[in-house]
């Protein structure tokens, strides 16, 4: 037997699922999204989908509105806390690993039981929130019920991910510096500051660019919170992207529009990742590159 031919075989099975549930699907969906499908008949529209998403519909800009308003500050305040806190956690000091698994933990917990347990420190009658505001005589605020402070609320909850798998990306960022950069700065007198930013971020800058990208392809993918919390509400001030499409594909049954989104959005985040590349060559360093 050939080589090659044993080596179609051995990835047969991963090839198949791929075909099957991944490529398959996406192939289909772009199909769906040129028709009028409500499950009962399928017809032709041809681009009308997308016409009217992008010229009659509303609640197609709102969730964009709020998804993109989300993610331009929940992604630089969760790198920014993720790289805090792992600087924080890379310092040796006594029970260095107990620390680490501890803000570890709370990545750990399943996102609709993390999201009840914001609704209920959210909530404005009995809420953590407005309780310990009220000890220090703030009074508090209907945070996921006035539409001034919704969204903002959700920016907050955002920051409970940044001890998780972020986290860790940094702290391997971190462990790969070589110490004898931080020898020669210290050397030259630079200050614990100057070291950070001279020395620390531009060897980051490809794990910053990494967590960038994942970070606001998970911003605009955001459904969970917002289904279970707020259902959208209140006036759409939290419909984000991704409960406006489960919306229409699986309570209005509008699947043809729904798929037509569902490539809208891919196209945006194809936009916005090959922007964060193309303006990576400007900021981003990589070890051994000739400048």
């Amino acid at each position: 037997m050939k080589r090659s031919t044993a080596g179609f075989l051995f990835i047969m099975p991963w090839l198949l699922g791929f075909l099957i549930f991944t490529a398959g699907p996406m192939l289909f969906s772009l199909y769906l999204s040129f028709t009028k499908y409500d499950l009962s008949k399928m017809e032709w529209v041809g681009g009308r989908n997308y016409q009217r998403l992008l010229t009659e519909e509303p609640l197609f800009w709102k969730s964009l509105q709020v998804t993109v308003t989300y993610a331009l500050f929940s992604v630089p305040l969760g790198i920014v806390g993720s790289l805090a806190l792992a600087v924080l956690l890379n310092q040796k000091v006594r029970g260095q690993r107990l620390f680490r698994t501890l803000f570890y933990l709370p990545s750990l917990v399943p996102a609709a039981a993390s999201a009840l347990l914001w609704a209920w420190i959210f909530n404005s009658d009995y809420g953590l929130l407005n309780y310990g505001l009220g000890l220090f005589g703030f009074s508090g605020a209907e945070w996921l019920a006035d539409e001034r402070y919704t969204l903002w609320a959700f920016i907050a909850m955002s920051l409970w991910g940044i001890g998780g798998g972020r986290m860790i990306i940094f702290l391997a960022g971190l462990q790969g510096i070589s110490e004898s950069y931080y020898e020669a700065a210290r050397i030259d007198g630079a200050s614990p500051w100057k070291q950070f930013r001279y020395v620390t971020i531009p060897q980051l800058s490809p794990v910053i660019f990494f967590n960038l990208i994942l970070g606001f392809i998970g911003a605009f993918q955001v459904f969970t919170t917002a289904y279970i919390m707020t259902g959208g509400g209140p006036n759409n001030a939290t419909l984000f992207y991704a409960l406006s499409l489960f919306r229409n594909a699986f309570e209005y049954f509008k699947l043809g529009k729904a798929s037509a989104m569902a490539w809208i959005l891919f196209l945006i985040l194809l936009a916005i990742t090959a922007l964060q590349f193309w303006s990576s060559k400007r900021w981003v360093h990589y070890e051994g590159e000739a400048k």
